[in-house]
């Protein structure tokens, strides 16, 4: 197989438990995200638009769902000969099985894919975030300062800080002086992103290595980025300025889902140059019933109307009976709400039902976000 110079591992095996009945029958990065988009888009895309065609997506938790979805990654231009993606769940070997124990261990487990493609350098991704990258000029860094590692940053509000990986650069050259994972008290804003560019010599000798020490939890931020600064490696961060959110928690979901909404939002679907991609199935385009009434809504294919939708996100094939009112709400693909019902604030899972007048949610903001779970049917007396 030809030398490829960079490839992509994408990490998307999170069983995502704060997103709670969201993720109890798929995994995280397969949660519908934006109307017709998957998490796991967001990645994909950025992978297909940054020329880097070759990508191992690591699996774990309820992967059936992710595996079908994905596929050949012919949805994002990523099914070339001698490119695509690879479906890469744990496996057993002569020594058993077991599922990763970490994110170094999850692409330990696969050094032997990362070798048959022989790349200079490796991409390590999360598949459950959302933003818009070109990761060419990410590598063009990490060339440039002839790297061992380059991680991606971004500044943090310091109050959020203590939330993540902190990094202390020079503020000369971005070499890396300090990492340090979630700290109470941190010494810089710089957060670090779960995004790395390694070298692919330095990543192979640091997994062999970190895999036989029996004291290691197998985590990059845990025991692979500090052990290569204190091995003196050449560390550098790459500073991204871009829109990132990690929608991991309900609130933080269905915030960024009603930032997508409005005439300018910050993360816009819409932009041509850099598209986010998607393997939606071809549905019928959407329809307004006689008296639906639709306000600032993204609304999907396959979606019938028949009541009012106001400032929400309707998925494929979701449906909106007569009379019924859908607001400041996130519907996922096939949702329900039928004649008379009121929902709120409220996220409904895949193929959740609210039945006749039933009342859920509330526009309050100081009341949680009501959430339904997939296949969930809400009754008139529940």
């Amino acid at each position: 197989m030809a030398t490829k110079e960079c490839i992509a591992m994408l990490l998307a095996g999170g069983q995502g438990s704060r997103l709670m009945a969201l993720t109890s029958k798929i995994a995280k990065p397969a949660v519908s995200f934006g109307g017709k988009f998957r998490i796991i888009d967001f990645s994909l895309s950025n992978c297909a638009n940054s020329g880097i065609d070759t990508v191992g997506v690591l699996t774990q938790y309820r992967p059936y769902q992710l595996h079908e979805y994905v596929g050949s990654g012919r949805a994002w231009d990523l099914s070339e000969h001698g490119a695509g993606v690879s479906i890469l769940p744990p496996y057993a070997t002569q020594d058993g099985g077991a599922w990763y124990a970490g994110t170094a261990d999850a692409i330990t487990q696969n050094l032997d894919y990362i070798k048959s493609h022989d790349p200079k350098y490796v991409l390590i991704l999360s598949g459950d975030h959302l933003y818009r990258m070109d990761y060419r000029k990410m590598l063009e860094s990490h060339i440039e300062h002839d790297a061992d590692l380059t991680v991606s940053v971004m500044p943090v509000p310091w109050e959020e800080a203590s939330r993540f990986g902190i990094i202390t650069a020079n503020p000369e050259d971005g070499r890396i002086e300090k990492f340090t994972e979630k700290p109470e008290k941190p010494d810089s804003n710089l957060a670090s992103m779960g995004i790395y560019i390694f070298s692919t010599d330095v990543l192979v000798k640091a997994l062999e290595e970190d895999a036989v020490d029996q004291r290691s939890s197998h985590d990059f931020g845990n025991d692979i980025i500090p052990k290569l600064l204190g091995e003196g490696k050449r560390l550098y961060t790459y500073e991204f300025h871009g829109f990132w959110k990690d929608v991991g928690t309900i609130a933080s979901f269905h915030e960024t889902s009603m930032d997508l909404l409005g005439d300018n939002p910050e993360f816009d679907l819409f932009d041509k140059s850099f598209p986010v991609m998607s393997n939606d199935s071809t549905r019928p385009p959407h329809f307004i019933g006689p008296d639906g009434r639709v306000d600032d809504c993204l609304v999907s294919n396959g979606c019938r109307v028949y009541g009012t939708a106001r400032h929400s996100i309707l998925s494929t094939d979701c449906y909106v009976g007569e009379r019924a009112i859908v607001e400041d709400s996130v519907l996922l693909p096939g949702a329900v709400v039928k004649d008379g019902a009121h929902v709120a604030r409220a996220i409904l899972g895949e193929n959740a039902v609210i039945e006749e007048g039933v009342k859920l949610g509330s526009v309050d903001m100081t009341k949680d976000t009501a959430v339904v779970g997939n296949d969930v049917v809400i009754g008139k007396g529940e």
